[in-house]
């Protein structure tokens, strides 16, 4: 009778390279070629798309060569999927009329979604601070949920809950993985407490982060009386001046007319600003200049140009009177 030899289990590069736990979340994804209407956005999601020459030209890129890169999605419990990263490429195949997309199907918990999210979008090149700061926001209370949550098996959430035990809050974690400062990550996180239209006013750069802090601790209310007054007077609050406002109305006696005489106060070493309204310069100006940064410095650029050539020109005619 022949001896039966002893089957063993077949090793791969995979046991050498790899701990148990990342083969076993390897296994909880595939790749796969998706409709495009089956996936839908990401709940609440900060990162705004816009319909920009930007999209547009995207989306020419994609009719003509498809998605390079695949999307990252999960799986839903009623059907289809939902986007974790990948919300442009998404709407660039929309507005290109290419109804599949190569997509990574990933399981996940609602807390791993959340902050795989967070993190896919932290490569933008351009992100304005109330996407920055309600994306912070999420993933911290996502860190928080996790980390808190007990272990259902051996390798689940340990890393969260060892990171508790380190001396580090949520908030460092984040700094340590964006290369923000802590007490920045909290003043961008303060911004998702602003009404809408003083946040528009931090997005468009009128108004500085740390004031903008100072004024969400203001009420609604409130809010919406400096943001009338600001209107009104055109001038924006330094940080001292939001300050005071701050602390009046820790008082309860912040009123219209407090907030008038603080904004109309004349500031330190406060230069006289030459105002154009952006309407009627907008359109000259080319559009990789986004910000009013580079739209100011783009208008400069052209006056000095305009000035040097009519100086050239003025020179040859007195030349030629000679």
């Amino acid at each position: 009778m022949k001896e039966e030899k002893m089957k063993l289990p077949k090793i791969t590069l995979d046991d050498f390279f790899t701990t148990q736990e990342e083969r076993d979340n390897k296994n909880r994804e595939y790749v796969k070629m998706i409709p495009v209407n089956e996936i839908t956005n990401f709940p609440n999601h900060p990162y705004k798309v816009r319909d920009d020459d930007e999209m547009f030209s995207m989306a020419e890129t994609v009719k003509q060569f498809g998605v390079i890169h695949p999307v990252i999605v999960r799986p839903k419990e009623n059907g289809g999927y939902e986007m974790i990263s990948g919300h442009r490429r998404k709407r660039a195949c929309e507005i290109a009329g290419v109804t599949q997309i190569k997509a990574i199907v990933r399981e996940m918990t609602d807390e791993e979604a959340t902050i795989a999210m967070v993190n896919s979008n932290n490569q933008r090149e351009k992100i304005l601070p109330s996407e920055r700061a309600f994306a912070f926001k999420m993933k911290m209370e996502a860190m928080k949920r996790q980390a808190g949550r007990p272990k259902k098996e051996e390798n689940e959430n340990s890393a969260p809950l060892e990171q508790n035990f380190i001396g580090k809050t949520t908030r460092e974690l984040i700094a340590e993985e964006t290369g923000e400062s802590s007490s920045n990550i909290q003043r961008f996180i303060r911004l998702t407490e602003l009404i809408p239209e003083l946040l528009k006013l931090v997005d468009e750069e009128k108004m500085k982060l740390r004031p903008a802090v100072e004024l969400s601790y203001l009420t609604k209310e409130e809010q919406q009386q400096v943001f009338d007054a600001i209107e009104y007077t055109d001038a924006f609050p330094s940080h001292p001046q939001a300050i005071k406002m701050k602390k009046l109305s820790e008082n309860g006696s912040l009123t219209m007319e407090e907030i008038d005489d603080i904004l109309e106060q004349e500031k330190p070493n406060q230069i006289p600003k030459f105002k154009i309204p952006e309407d009627k310069v907008e359109q000259y100006i080319p559009k990789e200049y986004k910000s009013m940064e580079e739209k100011e410095d783009y208008i400069v650029h052209c006056v000095k140009e305009t000035s040097e050539r009519e100086r050239k020109q003025k020179q040859k005619q007195n030349e030629y009177m000679r």
